[in-house]
């Protein structure tokens, strides 16, 4: 391996870990508060949740407490586990410190910021503009305090972070390759296994795999590392689902809940119309714009046991198919959500930063500011950054610009961010901003992929397509 080669990772590894780790904890670390369901994590790793929800400021430690029975999936316990023994050989005597946990997650996502721009293989310019891409998706104000959080959304971002590095070295040759399919099994088991919404990366990422090949490879051998990959994946995501409650099943009526009296009766339209075609009677208009825990929720209405069937996934999209136009409204107000991308209740710093209630930190706002403004639009603005995405994944992977691998990435995000918009916007009916951060994310990835796509390779390193051509022979005569 080239001498560039080998200076190049730790130099982008170091200098993406600095700014990460200036960006946690100066002037004060930041993180994101718990909206009540970090109790989920916390319970099984043995760590006490005071006073739940805790919108207003963020714990940056938890003590201990007897271990519960929870039946929630997540791979944010396993990052948990690991920056609770390191705090602990540090001297903490908290169970959880989030300040342990968030240099880790920088680590995590410094590590495959490195593996990333080493393997687009530009000129140090460019390079440097890569690099500042990218921070600017994972530092930005609406995602960046999750690392710090005990919520699952951070190994999410972290693990698609770590797969798209991943399979980027997946396309290259001798060691980095091999080392390619060990970051991307790490990368697709955290991202994965995140939580029940990120279990729609797996679909996308097995297509992936099928396109990532290293130039001059043919036959049997180009698929043999790529299908072991896949069969680890598939395997340790099939074990992993099955030791818990994989479909999030505890929260199936709950979901569908509020889907009915916040996403499809909510007040603004034809009520009476809506709960009739739902089957529901009319005086259930009492309880729209309620929640499952409020203490008015329509389950403790006598009469709920008689129609507690039709609060239920085949009567929501029996309605969603005989109304195909309050889904459009219904998935607009859902672009208008993912646009906003800041979640409005919940804080960003500790109960003793000098801060008030409810503050949020905007130190790096780009990307955020920008979706934010024009959030109003609605689809009328996603829909466009969709199609614009998939324009430059598709032209990067038709591989005449020697960046297919780019463009398998593109349009894995791209594919996973939409099917995520739906999920979130149809199936789900509060905290809808939170929840479509997982599709405001890989978007936003999608997007700097793509125009970095743009990007020449540096002059020493042919295109991949170049390389796979046989040589010219000249005959004299």
């Amino acid at each position: 391996m080239r001498y560039r080669e080998i200076v190049l990772p730790f130099g982008v590894f170091s200098a993406v870990l600095g700014v990460l780790l200036t960006r946690f904890l100066v002037p004060r670390p930041i993180g994101m508060a718990d909206n009540g369901d970090g109790w989920r994590i916390l319970c099984r790793l043995g760590a006490r949740e005071l006073d739940r929800p805790t919108e207003t400021f963020v714990r940056f430690s938890y003590g201990p407490a007897p271990a519960c029975e929870s039946e929630y999936i997540s791979s944010q316990s396993w990052i948990d586990e690991i920056a609770g023994e390191l705090g602990r050989s540090l001297g903490s005597s908290a169970i959880l410190n989030l300040v342990v946990l968030g240099v880790l997650g920088c680590l995590l996502v410094a590590g495959g910021i490195a593996a990333i721009v080493t393997c687009l293989r530009l000129s140090v310019r460019n390079s440097v503009v890569a690099t500042i891409a990218l921070l600017l998706v994972v530092a930005d104000s609406a995602f960046f305090g999750y690392f710090a959080s005990v919520l699952s959304e951070s190994a999410a971002f972290a693990g698609m972070i770590l797969l798209a590095g991943g399979l980027l070295l997946m396309h290259r040759t001798g060691p980095w390759r091999y080392a390619g399919a060990a970051v991307t099994v790490l990368g697709a088991m955290i991202g994965i296994n995140a939580k029940s919404q990120t279990l729609l990366l797996l679909p996308v990422f097995a297509l992936a795999l099928l396109f990532v090949r290293p130039p001059g490879s043919r036959g049997p051998a180009g698929w043999a590392l790529p299908l072991a990959v896949l069969a680890v994946v598939g395997t340790g995501t099939a074990l992993v689902q099955g030791a818990g409650d994989s479909a999030n099943e505890e929260y199936r009526e709950a979901n569908m809940y509020h889907v009915v009296f916040n996403g499809i009766v909510d007040g603004k339209h034809d009520t009476a119309g809506d709960l009739a075609a739902l089957g529901l009677p009319p005086e259930f208009a009492n309880y729209v714009g309620t929640d499952w825990w409020s203490d008015n929720a329509a389950w403790h209405d006598p009469a709920y046991s008689r129609y507690r069937d039709k609060i239920s996934r085949r009567n929501v999209a029996q309605y969603y198919l005989e109304h195909p136009g309050r889904v459009v409204e219904v998935l607009h107000r859902s672009a208008q959500e993912t646009l906003s991308a800041r979640v409005p209740n919940l804080g960003s710093f500790g109960e003793h930063a000098g801060q008030p209630p409810l503050a949020k930190e905007y130190r790096v706002p780009v990307l955020s500011g920008i979706t934010g403004r024009i959030a109003p639009l609605g689809l009328f603005a996603l829909l466009p950054i969709w199609l614009l995405i998939g324009w430059a994944g598709l032209r990067a992977f038709r591989n005449r610009t020697g960046r297919r691998d780019v463009g398998v990435v593109v349009l894995m995000f791209l594919l996973f961010a939409t099917g995520q918009f739906l999920v979130s916007g149809l199936a789900e009916g509060i905290e809808n901003v939170k929840h479509q951060q997982l599709t405001l994310f890989p978007t936003l990835l999608a997007a700097a992929f793509a125009a970095l796509s743009f990007l020449p390779r540096r002059l020493d390193e042919p295109p991949a397509a170049a390389k796979r051509e046989p040589a010219a022979t000249t005959v004299s005569g």
